[in-house]
C-alpha cells in the first residue's frame, strides 16, 4: 500500500514502470529478464504480451510496442504480443501450398546467408535475426496447441469465468497466461485497458471489477493447484494511483485524477510472503507513513526473488553500464517469505 513513482501523466508513468526510466528507450523487465535468465522453452518466446481491452471509460488508450521492447538489448529479446483471433502471431502461418519441408530448406539457406553477413560486419542484430527465424519456424507447431483450449476441464474453464472462452478478453489470456507458464515461457505481460477514470468512476469500475476479479483470483489458484505457484510471481497494479478526492461536479458521473505519492499492488507466489501487508498512509490517504517502496525498490525485489542481484544485471551501451534500476534501488525484505 506504500507504492510511489514521481510520474504524474500515464506514458512516463507506464514506461518507468515498465522499463525502470520515464525515458523511452530503455530495455522493459521482461526484456531484462531474457537477457539475463534466458528461456525455459525452446518453441516459445521467454517473453510474452497479450492485451484486453476493458469495459470501463478510455478502453482505447493507448499502449505502444516500445513498452515491452527490448531497448538496447538484441531484439531477440524484445516482447512478443499474441493477438486474439484465429492468427495469434502475424505472419507465422505459411502461404498456402508451401510445405513445412520447403519452408526449412529456405530458413536453411537465409541462415547461411545471414552467416555471411554476420563475419563481415560483426553486427549482433544479424545473430539476433537468425534466431528470430528459428523461433517463429517453431512456433508454426507449438502456438496452434497453446492456443487450443480444447483440453481444459470445463471445471477449470468455469473457475475462470464466462469470458473465458472469448479470444482476448481478460479471462482468456489469464488462462493463456497460465499454459504459457506450464510451457517453460519466462515472463508473460497482461495489460488490461480501461483504468483512467476521470469521469463516471461509480459505473465505470464495477465493470472493470467484472472483467478481471474472477480471472486474475483463478490465475493464483490454477497455478497453486497445479504446483506452479511456489515458482511463479503473480503481480497486479497500475502505473500509479488516484487522488483520494473527486472530479467532476455531478454527482453520478465523478471520477479521480492521477496520484503518484502513494498506490497499491498485490503480489502473489515464488518469493513473497503471503498473507501480509506493507506500507501505510496517513488518515487521508495522501502521503506515506511507513515502508515507502519504491518503483526501482520493487524491480530490485523482483530480481532478487528471481535469483539475480539488480546490481549486477548490466548491460554496457553508449561507454557505460546500464541496469533495470539505474543508479538506484534497495531490496525490500518485508516482501520476501525468507
Amino acid at each position: 500500500r506504500s507504492m510511489n513513482t514521481e510520474a504524474i501523466n500515464h506514458d512516463p508513468a507506464i514506461t518507468f514502470m515498465q522499463t525502470g526510466s520515464q525515458q523511452p528507450g530503455r530495455p522493459s523487465l521482461g526484456s531484462w529478464l531474457s537477457y539475463g535468465l534466458g528461456s525455459e522453452a525452446e518453441d516459445l518466446p521467454a517473453f510474452v504480451v497479450m492485451i484486453s481491452h476493458g469495459s470501463g471509460n478510455d478502453a482505447n488508450q493507448g499502449l505502444l510496442d516500445r513498452l515491452w521492447g527490448s531497448g538496447f538489448l538484441p531484439s531477440s529479446h524484445q516482447g512478443v504480443k499474441f493477438r486474439s483471433g484465429t492468427e495469434p502471431v502475424l505472419y507465422l502461418s505459411d502461404p498456402p501450398g508451401m510445405r513445412r519441408s520447403l519452408r526449412r530448406g529456405m530458413l536453411d539457406q537465409i541462415s547461411k546467408l545471414n552467416a555471411l553477413e554476420f563475419q563481415r560486419e560483426q553486427d549482433p542484430e544479424i545473430t539476433s535475426r537468425i534466431d528470430q527465424y528459428e523461433m517463429a519456424f517453431k512456433m508454426q507447431m507449438s502456438v496452434p496447441d497453446l492456443t487450443d483450449i480444447s483440453d481444459e476441464p470445463e471445471s477449470v474453464l468455469e473457475m475462470y469465468g464466462p469470458d473465458v472462452k472469448k479470444p482476448g478478453s481478460y479471462a482468456a489470456n489469464c488462462l493463456m497466461a497460465r499454459r504459457m507458464v506450464e510451457r517453460g515461457v519466462r515472463f508473460v505481460q497482461l495489460y488490461h485497458r480501461g483504468w483512467d477514470n476521470h469521469g463516471s468512476l461509480p459505473s465505470n469500475i464495477p465493470k472493470q471489477c467484472r472483467d478481471i476479479d474472477q480471472p486474475q483470483a483463478a490465475l493464483v489458484k490454477d497455478l497453486k493447484q497445479r504446483g506452479l505457484l511456489n515458482e511463479t510471481m503473480v503481480i497486479w497494479g497500475g502505473e500509479f494511483g488516484r487522488t483520494v478526492y473527486s472530479q467532476g461536479s455531478l454527482q453520478d458521473d465523478y471520477g479521480r485524477d492521477h496520484h503518484g505519492r502513494c498506490f497499491s499492488m498485490w503480489m502473489a507466489g515464488g518469493g513473497f510472503r503471503p498473507g501480509a501487508v506493507i506500507g501505510q498512509t496517513d488518515d487521508y490517504g495522501y502521503n506515506i507513513t511507513e515502508d515507502p517502496i519504491h518503483i526501482h525498490d520493487f524491480h530490485a525485489t523482483i530480481l532478487h526473488c528471481l535469483g539475480i542481484d539488480h546490481e549486477k544485471l548490466t548491460y554496457r551501451y553508449q561507454g557505460r553500464g546500464f541496469r533495470l534500476t539505474d543508479v538506484h534501488g534497495k531490496l525490500i525484505p518485508e516482501l520476501l517469505s525468507l
